[in-house]
């Protein structure tokens, strides 16, 4: 059978790596023992050559319904057949935050609720992206599968070797239950896991996201997606470090065939940026100050004699090597080629990361996390190298590969980093250039007035002299650098309008107009449509806003989840789920929620709503 569709899975996690679950009961992504550790299950991307850990009825006139428990991470495959219905309970206890310091562990519960059910239990790990041979030994309860470099242990009744892994049937009753725990670098011997124990990791693990949950200070109108999108962008972060990962996947592809098939298991300073500034818009401080504390290590061990004096993204551990290769030997998903490992972005300039860590910073800072001296004095020398380094063609925020432009994006962000510093330093009254940062903030601004606008196209444009438009500048209003309703900027929403926007979905630009070095189209991006619903809520558009706001909730996934993009037929592409998208959907939301409520006051009546 092919791959199943990216959106048919699910998201489990432990704060150190995470697990994509589809609706066939496959663990078909995990990597060990980190986010960024190569893959022991891929089949998501191979199903020949990947591996997978199955667990699933033995009879095929089965109807699927898959769920989270409410307020957790626990995800529940349900199969209903005409002999009964049975469940799979998957989760991996949280380890990092004060709750289980063990191992790695997976934990793969089957029950029956209502009449009689076998299911089919099959594990066959392929490591290091199945480029790595293991050896197996089967035991009374379990198995054992070793490499030089990891050990898999898998606890469980009946299993029996097949091939490079194991098989077992399991029949069970109503109110029956059996249990397969695998685990990493575990240090006993393969055995039974107790029903007792099963129910207290499940339990454990459920009160550590509900408890999580409950500090968010989230009480608007869609508060089911918005807390399904914070629980997510939670899964995403790794709690030693507190780097957020731009998503759990590897070659996801952004067209189905195509080439356009990256590596995001890593930390942009972008994207973790965004992310802690959404948690920190529904009140979780803890993570914005751990994620401050990580960029400024990565300030302090750079030398700035290349790119500046960050890499646009790390490791989660902040290693700086993110060499690009192409694993070759994998199908890809549906034929998706190349599958890429690592990110060879990494080493390209992009001036706009300085504009979003900035803001993030100048977030925490008005939320009560003031930097203490020795981060300062490294920001403010930061701020002082984009003094001298802004004006200079770069590849933006969208990685493209077609060299290097002037971007207005990338300026639009050096503008905020500037802005953010000197307010950050008239504010706390820190020892700062302020005098030169003002000058240099207000020529960034005169140079997009200048050179950004096309006045024949009536709207701001991706790059100096282009006649593109690029939907990352709506983010213009968004952080204040023009009034929402200035006639420069609603002539450029109106434009963004007819040329993006494909009902009420974003594009976040033209690849035939603007060619960005890679062959092939993409579909809608999903970031860029909940950056337009802010823009149109702020421009005075609220009922055009919220509806783009909830047709978007049509096109996650069953679970609520989103990946990067939606095709054409409305299909999830690209690397699932995407902390991109479901940090800018907490965004609108918050945002929306606001100005709606703003208006209903306004008004005295309930039109807004």
């Amino acid at each position: 059978m092919p791959e199943p569709p990216i959106a048919e899975h699910g998201l489990i996690g432990d704060l150190h790596t995470a697990a994509l679950v589809s609706t066939r009961g496959t663990v078909d992504w995990m990597c060990l023992p980190r986010f960024d550790s190569p893959s022991v299950f891929a089949s998501i991307l191979d199903t020949h050559r990947g591996g997978s850990f199955s667990i699933a009825p033995d009879e095929p006139n089965c109807t699927v319904k898959q769920l989270y428990f409410p307020d957790t991470a626990v995800l529940a495959t349900r199969f209903l057949s005409p002999t009964g219905v049975g469940e799979v309970i998957d989760f991996m206890p949280a380890v990092g935050e004060g709750v289980d310091p063990g191992h790695r562990r997976l934990v793969r519960i089957i029950q029956v609720v209502r009449g009689e059910m076998q299911f089919a239990v099959h594990c066959d790990p392929r490591f290091d992206y199945g480029r790595q041979p293991h050896e197996l030994h089967v035991a009374d309860g379990g198995a054992i599968f070793s490499t030089p470099d990891l050990t898999l242990m898998l606890h469980g009744h009946g299993v029996e070797r097949d091939d490079t892994g194991v098989r077992a049937r399991v029949a069970l009753r109503t109110g029956e239950r059996a249990g397969y725990v695998l685990e990493a670098d575990g240090q006993l011997g393969p055995a039974p896991v107790p029903a007792y124990e099963l129910e207290a990791l499940f339990e454990q693990t459920r009160l550590f996201w509900r408890a999580w949950l409950g500090k968010s200070n989230y009480r608007g109108r869609w508060r089911e997606i918005v807390d399904r999108s914070a629980i997510t962008l939670k899964l995403l972060i790794h709690a030693p470090t507190g780097a957020p990962v731009a998503a759990p996947t590897a070659g996801l592809p952004e067209q189905l065939g195509g080439e356009r098939n990256w590596d995001y298991r890593y930390t942009w300073v972008r994207d973790g940026s965004f992310s802690v500034a959404a948690l920190l818009g529904l009140g979780y401080r803890d993570e914005a100050e751990q994620f401050i504390h990580w960029l400024g290590d990565r300030i302090r061990e750079r030398d700035g004699s290349t790119n500046g004096p960050l890499q646009i993204m790390y490791r989660v551990d902040g290693s700086p090597d993110l060499a690009e290769r192409e694993l070759n030997h994998l199908a890809g998903h549906r034929d998706s080629r190349p599958v890429r490992i690592g990110n060879g972005a990494a080493e390209q300039i992009q001036l706009d990361i300085y504009g979003e860590m900035m803001d993030a910073v100048y977030a925490a800072d008005r939320a009560g996390l003031e930097l203490d001296h020795a981060t300062w004095v490294e920001l403010a020398a930061v701020v002082d190298w984009l003094c001298d380094n802004w004006n200079q063609p770069e590849a933006g925020i969208w990685e493209t590969r077609g060299g290097d432009k002037d971007f207005v994006y990338g300026r639009l962000m050096s503008w905020v980093a500037l802005d953010r510093a000197v307010r950050l330093a008239v504010a706390r009254g820190r020892p700062a250039n302020v005098l030169r940062w003002m000058g240099e903030r207000d020529a960034i601004y005169a140079q997009i007035m200048d050179d950004g606008y096309n006045a024949e196209l009536g709207a701001f444009v991706q790059h100096f002299g282009s006649v593109v438009l690029d939907a990352s500048l709506l983010k213009m209003p968004l952080v204040g650098f023009v009034a929402p309703r200035d006639p420069l900027w609603l002539s450029t929403l109106e434009a963004m309008d007819r040329t993006l926007v494909s009902d009420s979905l974003v594009y976040r630009y033209d690849p035939a107009a603007s060619p960005d070095g890679l062959r092939g189209a993409e579909g809608t991006f999903s970031i860029c449509t909940f950056w337009y619903v802010e823009a149109l809520a702020r421009s005075g558009r609220l009922r055009d806003a919220r509806l783009v706001f909830e047709k978007m909730h049509g096109y996650a996934n069953h679970l609520g989840l989103f990946s990067e993009q939606i095709g054409l037929t409305g299909d999830q592409l690209g690397n699932f789920p995407q902390a991109f998208t479901h940090l800018s959907l907490i965004r609108a939301a918050v945002t929306l929620d606001g100005l709606l409520d703003a208006a209903i006051d306004e008004s005295g009546q309930g039109v807004a709503r």
